[in-house]
């Protein structure tokens, strides 16, 4: 018989509080390990990084812990069965691979040499994952302690990549080759965060992206603008007109087709999102902005979380230098991004963008136009048996009802879902001020033991509310 509520949170919080210094004495000595995939110098590094993860999941307890190479750098996938066949099997996804970091950056402390200062651990992936990704090996030895089990509730599979900070170059072809192992009924995301210390929330969905560039092409060389100006086609001013082209006067974008199969926010989610603490002026000092603009009929939050987007990233042609010089120029490009909601494929706004583009250039200006591999969008719906799971977890954990976000940005997340065909939630108990890629990233310890509790609280809940997928 399972134990009150109130007295199963009791247990776990004492558990987690007894073993939490050496919890945090694990933590430190793989937070010393300078794991940056982005700079070759660290490939042995990243390697010691997956090792000695995978022997501590081992110590943890998983009867299978693996290093799995890549023509990168190694992912490291465990797996610990349920004693009951019936159960369902979750994938909790992180990363282990860190951003680069050096004291000269602005950091008070050596990045990778951890330090607790004001119940703050700071070092580079204290957070940004490997906080995040630790936390589940005290949240299982607390579930299996307070519940009498000798395996989870449920089949638990780890899957933690070494290339994320790099762009997951490596990581579709990884799910693919291994999707049998990988299969599941739900994906686990601990790679994201909160809305505030004194807000817990639980994100359901992260945009997507495509990504390209145009160049175009006038003339085969820089010429006079007084000798041919106003009579042959002048390609920066092509690129402006272009991009002047892709929104309407709603800032809509313009493209036909761009929104075919978006799914609409819901009245309430549109309510939910109102509800969270949201204060404008903070949000544009974070910004660095002095006033919001985007789509019409939308708030800020709903734009960025849940409506698609096309923004210039990069916009050049002609000369720059100082001084004038009076020429059509022989080449200009722009760089585009596409930020993508559930309900749309990156095959069709390809698609939909290249077509458009050939609508838009002028006789006499050559073009082509690259794409980047593209990230899908991943959304799960609020009724979702699995999403209640999570939140009543993070509920318990934090003594009050939890409330609901999205994530603007786009991660390695989507491919999960779209290989193993299985819904992607997040777990996640990092907060703005932590300072993700930032010099002093740090992690509020009170909030990574409250991380550890609700993954502790998370398997018997899917356990008991939710069947497995047959």
């Amino acid at each position: 018989m399972s134990q009150p509520v109130d007295s199963a949170v009791s247990a776990v919080r004492t558990y987690v509080e007894q073993h939490r210094a050496a919890f945090l004495d694990d933590l430190t000595e793989w937070l010393r390990i300078p794991s940056v995939s982005a700079q070759p110098d660290h490939a042995p590094d990243v390697r010691r990084s997956a090792d000695w993860l995978a022997a501590a999941l081992t110590a943890t307890g998983f009867p299978t812990a693996e290093v799995w190479p890549t023509p990168g750098a190694p992912a490291v996938y465990a797996e610990w069965p349920s004693s009951d066949p019936g159960a369902p099997t979750v994938l909790v996804y992180g990363h282990h691979d860190v951003q680069p970091a050096a004291r000269e950056d602005g950091w008070h402390s050596e990045p990778f040499e951890p330090v607790v200062r004001d119940n703050r651990m700071y070092a580079r992936g204290a957070a940004d994952d490997k906080g995040q990704v630790f936390f589940h090996t005290l949240g299982v030895r607390a579930h299996l302690a307070t519940t009498g089990r000798s395996a989870p509730a449920v089949h638990l599979k780890l899957l933690i990549e070494g290339e994320e900070e790099s762009g997951s170059p490596h990581f579709r072809a990884l799910v693919e080759r291994h999707a049998g192992r990988l299969a599941a009924d739900v994906v686990i995301v601990s790679d994201t965060g909160m809305w505030s210390e004194d807000t817990p929330t639980v994100c359901t969905g992260m945009r997507g992206l495509a990504e390209c560039e145009i160049g175009l092409h006038g003339p085969d060389q820089d010429i006079h603008s007084g000798s041919f100006g106003g009579a042959v086609p002048n390609p920066a001013t092509a690129v402006a007109r272009l991009v002047a082209a892709l929104h309407d006067e709603h800032a809509r974008v313009a493209i036909p087709g761009f929104y075919d199969g978006v799914v609409e926010l819901t009245d309430r989610e549109r309510e939910l999102f109102a509800e969270l603490p949201f204060d404008e002026r903070e949000w544009l000092r974070a910004a660095f902005s002095h006033a919001t603009a985007g789509e019409a009929g939308y708030s800020t939050l709903e734009r960025v979380w849940a409506r698609p987007t096309a923004e210039v990233n990069g916009i050049g042609g002609g000369y720059q230098g100082p001084g004038s010089k009076t020429i059509i120029p022989s080449s200009a490009m722009v760089k585009l991004s596409f930020r993508l909601v559930a309900g749309q494929d990156p095959d069709h706004i390809e698609k939909a963008v290249r077509d458009w583009v050939a609508g838009q250039i002028p006789d006499g200006v050559r073009y082509e136009i690259a794409f980047s591999p593209a990230t899908r969008p991943c959304l799960t719906p609020l009724d979702h048996p699995a999403l209640k799971s999570v939140a009543r977890a993070m509920g318990r954990a934090f003594g009050t009802p939890v409330r609901f976000t999205r994530e603007g940005g786009s991660g390695p997340a989507a491919d999960l879902q779209d290989v193993l065909g299985v819904p992607v939630l997040f777990l996640g108990i990092s907060v703005p001020s932590d300072g993700w890629h930032a010099p002093d990233e740090k992690v509020e310890l009170d909030l990574l033991l409250k991380g550890a509790e609700a993954s502790a609280h998370l398997w018997d809940d899917l356990a008991e509310h939710w069947q497995r997928v047959p």
